[in-house]
């Protein structure tokens, strides 16, 4: 894998940054991205950054199978093997390759506390789609999960299913998402995906992964101070 260029000037910086128009939801002290990274944001930013990602460079990506199974020519541009419309969540990419897009996108992985807030507890004053201002929630969606990408065959383009907490997308199920957190050579993931079923989408459904690992289930979103 090519290694990723630091942003060691402004200009640097926002020559490599991803393009602009993901919308981000102001929490107070952080804001976040309204929905997942896209294919195309990262694809833009990967051409730019010169980068091949591990699982581009390794021949492809994982899916759990009778283990976990290396899928030829899987990556985030080809999530199951075709090429995927720029509106899909970015999969396939490690926690060190989610770090440095948001770097240079002028943001950060959020954290585990950061990610909660955004996704359980309603902080806007005048929220819609019924939720509460100040209540928490079992799900990103609600108390109930419907709503979510449970389908158990694949992810859907971002911002397609049903508008969450705090005016969000897809932060519970659709793709696993890597927050700041690190515990030895492990990031922590939070969301569940698409296949994992609702529980993984709760508060205490959060998972440690490698760091290094790329998978189908997993993608990322964006902090900004």
């Amino acid at each position: 894998m090519r290694s990723i260029p630091y942003c060691l000037t402004m200009g640097l910086a926002i020559f490599l940054a991803a393009p602009a128009g993901a919308a981000r939801v102001d929490l107070g002290s952080f804001s976040i991205d309204r929905t997942e990274v896209t294919v195309g944001a990262f694809a833009e930013y990967a051409a730019r950054a010169g980068l091949t990602t591990t699982a581009e460079a390794e021949g492809g990506g994982f899916e759990w199978g009778a283990g976990w199974q290396r899928r030829a020519g899987w990556s985030f541009r080809a999530p199951q093997g075709d090429p995927a419309p720029d509106g899909e969540p970015a999969v396939h990419i490690t926690w060190h390759e989610a770090r440095a897009f948001c770097r240079a996108s002028g943001g950060r992985l959020p954290t585990r506390e950061e990610w909660a807030l955004a996704a359980y507890t309603e902080t806007r004053e005048t929220p819609t789609d019924g939720f509460q201002a100040g209540r928490t929630y079992v799900y990103p969606v609600g108390d109930d999960p419907a709503g979510m990408n449970n389908n158990r065959r694949h992810h859907v383009a971002v911002g397609t299913t049903q508008r969450g907490v705090n005016g969000l997308f897809d932060m519970g199920a659709n793709v696993w998402e890597w927050l700041a957190d690190r515990r030895g050579d492990d990031a922590l993931t939070a969301g569940g995906s698409w296949w994992y079923g609702p529980g993984a989408a709760r508060a205490d459904g959060m998972q440690w992964k490698p760091a290094a690992f790329h998978a189908v289930y997993v993608g990322f979103r964006c902090a900004y101070d």
